[in-house]
């Protein structure tokens, strides 16, 4: 423990609130995210089994090659951007760097050339796909680095990642117009090419906008460690970061299979294929709508409380899913509005308390790696929803899903609905105990803050 770890808490002081341009600045790439990677987590699967006729299992295995990948990309992206000297900024650059391979590799993805089939056509899909994997990696881990090293104020942050998530619930939304096209179209592949374009597009040009209007603290320039091995020993040495970590990793993998499996859910289960936006957008309405009551509600009440709160009414709102059957409108809107709730919740704290626990690794080795803490945040969000994937992928093919299909065997609905539910109401319930644990609280932050100004202060003079 370091030698000045016994000082007296201090009271909580709040620093000069970052400009709302600022904010703006900020959160603007995350609708161009949200418009992007929303077809990819819901409609890419079944665009590849049911429209490139791809086996899904041979597609659930790409998606978890791709996370193989990550496992590499993502902690050499975190390690170097942490390392970064660049002029224009250890974050910035990377950004910058980031936009046109977005567009291209996108394309790519979604329009392989039509005359390719088999095994010509996996091994395309496969590269694109892990060549996208890497150009969003180098967005998507300083982009997330740099939100945590815009303001080191307590309440701040959650106000910051309050304006993102909403930001990113809109992008999200058109997103969700973007897989209704793609569901309806008569050409399916071409106009998976246009939606690609246009997202992609826009994506690339709000992160060159970005790039240019925000600011980045010269102060942290290069104060990662100097070794990648180090680097993520530390992450893990810290308690507060393996405890977040550990928390967010099985909530993730629990909720990953929804985006998948909402498609297949709604046409074979539900019966009302037609509704698959609707009810959608109906997750993402209390997201978009709910996000000034968190950031108010965390003044008053602990970030932690708040993170309990949002996994307790996931574990119901995944437990009634898995009876959701061929069920009367209310019972599915009471459903997708309880994951809206707590979904919308989570992703509005959670960032916040990870910016915390990268000040406590400050704290115990003077570095600064919110590149690291973000790559391993990063890959585990990718990790389980490629795992999950994965394992739809094997479950649905050999439960006996045909393709196509006018209704699926009762087997396969079965598979279908414990994975969208059963499983994930599980891992959200064991989250919310193990997250009971966590003691970093307002309290602790504003006592370390304190004793890192004064290190500061002291290597300044």
């Amino acid at each position: 423990m370091p030698k000045d770890a016994g000082l007296e808490a201090p009271t909580y002081r709040a620093s000069k609130p970052i400009s709302r341009a600022t904010i703006i600045a900020y959160c603007v790439p995350m609708a161009g995210f949200g418009l992007l990677t929303l077809p990819f987590s819901i409609w890419l699967m079944k665009f590849s089994t049911d429209v490139l006729l791809i086996a899904p299992a041979t597609f659930g295995a790409l998606l978890m090659v791709g996370r193989i990948w990550d496992a590499i990309s993502d902690p050499i992206v975190g390690f170097l951007s942490d390392r970064s000297n660049a002029k224009a900024g250890r974050r910035r650059s990377w950004m910058l760097a980031s936009a046109i391979p977005i567009f291209v590799t996108t394309v790519a993805l979604w329009s392989p050339p039509w005359m390719l089939e088999g095994t010509a056509l996996v091994l395309w899909v496969g590269a694109a796909l892990l060549l996208y994997e890497t150009a969003l990696t180098a967005f998507a881990i300083p982009y997330g680095a740099l939100g945590m090293e815009l303001t080191e104020d307590y309440h701040e942050r959650t106000r910051i990642f309050g304006y993102r998530h909403v930001i990113a619930a809109l992008g999200s939304i058109f997103g969700l117009g973007a897989v209704y096209l793609m569901r309806t179209a008569e050409e399916p592949r071409i106009t998976a090419l246009i939606v690609a374009a246009c997202a992609s597009g826009v994506l690339a040009s709000s992160i060159l906008y970005a790039s240019r209007r925000l600011p980045e603290r010269t102060d942290f320039r290069g104060r990662g460690s100097e070794s990648i091995a180090k680097s993520f020993a530390d992450v893990f040495r810290n308690p507060h970061g393996r405890l977040l970590f550990l928390v967010y990793g099985v909530e993730t993998f629990g909720a990953a299979s929804i985006g998948v499996l909402a498609p297949y859910v709604m046409q074979y289960v539900v019966k009302q294929p037609d509704l698959n936006e609707a009810f959608i957008l109906m997750y993402f309405i209390p997201q978009f709508a709910l996000t000034p009551i968190w950031i108010r509600l965390s003044k008053k009440y602990s970030k932690k409380s708040l993170w309990v709160f949002s996994m307790s009414a996931l574990t119901v709102g995944y437990s009634l899913i898995f009876f959701i059957g061929d069920q009367s409108f209310w019972y599915l809107f009471i459903c997708v509005f309880l994951l809206g709730l707590g979904g919308g919740c989570g992703n509005v704290i959670a960032p916040a308390i990870q910016a915390d626990v990268i000040d406590y690794d400050e704290y115990l080795t003077g570095e600064r790696k919110e590149g690291a803490y973000t790559a391993i945040w990063n890959f585990i969000r990718k990790a389980a929803a490629g795992v999950a994937a994965g394992i739809t992928g094997f479950v649905l093919q050999y439960s006996g899903y045909v393709p196509n299909a006018d209704d699926q065997s009762e087997a396969v609905k079965f598979s279908m609905m414990a994975l969208i539910g059963l499983v994930p109401a599980v891992c959200y319930a064991f989250g919310t105990l193990m997250f009971m644990r966590f003691s970093l609280n307002q309290q602790e932050h504003a006592r370390i803050s304190a004793i890192l100004r004064e290190r500061r202060s002291a290597n300044e003079e």
